[in-house]
């Protein structure tokens, strides 16, 4: 298909979920994940060990490339010297404490896009007026709304390992049969209500120079505008990579800034996440051939966001 405004509005019409699951719907395809896929997801854990896919909050990521957006800033507000000194003995003696604030965007680090992140021209999903969104949050499509749906099957698909690079190269478009290719060597089967976890290695490339110079908004590898008629043919829970917006960029298309966004989160109604850091995960499936694990992420409970930071959680 010709990637052109036209092309992306005749996807968007392709793959639209907009009242399956009913005209008031707003957790879009987490209703892909019943309680029994929950529980056989827990059937998952065989040897109880964790990885935590949340990259630290101290990696300087943002470049004020894309909304303004800069790194989370961590604030001592009562420390260890301040009780040695005596400063906390008044007015409450004997109480001495550590205290801090974190001040941060949504999705400023690892994190969740909510499904009133992204319009398709004046609509939100399921045909919510974009208007519905204003300086006070989300009145629909908030991500309180998917604060205890984010649980189930997990599964990595390591395309980076799969081409047999340390990184995919920027620009570089994933496709549908790189997705679907990359799972059969694995021998793993990409099933309804996954929650699906590309690795590019994109992010551990900048970890690794310590450079993340255009990581944020700049040129990086991706899923190709195509895949998003793979995962609705898949009937994936979520979608999540090690990426900064996950599709490929620099964009397929002039028309369109984020064209992929445009279908898969207002359209699709997909779950969407974000830089995830996924390299010890990858060396662990890369070692004992398990590509599934129980998988949790939850949000924060935050009524009317249009994203959420989270420390998602593998458990093999």
């Amino acid at each position: 298909m010709k990637l052109d405004r036209a092309g992306i509005l005749k996807a968007a019409e392709k793959i639209s979920n907009w009242g399956r699951w009913g005209a008031d719907d707003q957790i879009g395809t987490l209703n892909n994940v019943t309680p029994t896929d929950i529980v056989g997801a827990g059937q998952l854990i065989r040897k109880g060990k964790v990885f935590s896919l949340g990259l630290s909050l101290k990696e300087p990521i943002q470049s004020g490339l894309f909304g303004g957006r800069w790194n989370p800033i961590h604030t001592m507000l009562a420390t260890g010297t301040d009780a040695k000194l005596g400063n906390q003995d008044e007015p409450f003696p004997y109480l001495r404490y550590a205290d801090d604030a974190i001040n941060m965007p949504c999705q400023a680090s690892t994190q969740w896009d909510a499904l009133c992140h992204v319009f398709l021209d004046d609509k939100m999903y399921n045909g919510y007026d974009a208007s519905l969104v204003d300086v006070r949050g989300a009145k629909k499509l908030g991500i309180e709304h998917v604060r205890d749906k984010m649980v189930g099957r997990g599964i990595l698909l390591d395309v980076a390992r799969f081409k047999s690079v340390d990184h995919l190269d920027d620009g570089y478009a994933i496709t549908s049969e790189d997705l679907t290719c990359c799972a059969e060597a694995q021998k793993v089967v990409v099933k309804k209500g996954d929650f699906v976890i590309v690795r590019t290695g994109h992010q551990e490339r900048c970890l690794a120079k310590k450079d993340w110079s255009g990581y944020a908004g700049g040129n990086a590898p991706g899923f190709g505008f195509e895949t998003c008629f793979w995962l609705r043919e898949k009937d994936v829970a979520a979608i999540c990579s090690d990426t900064w917006g996950c599709e490929v960029r620099p964009n397929e298309t002039k028309e369109a800034n984020q064209p992929w966004h445009w279908v898969v989160i207002p359209s699709m109604g997909l779950s969407m996440g974000e830089i995830f850091y996924v390299k010890d995960l990858a060396e662990d499936c890369a070692q004992d051939k398990v590509y599934e694990f129980f998988f949790c992420a939850p949000p924060l409970h935050l009524p009317g966001g249009a994203g959420s930071p989270t420390n998602p959680q593998a458990i093999k």
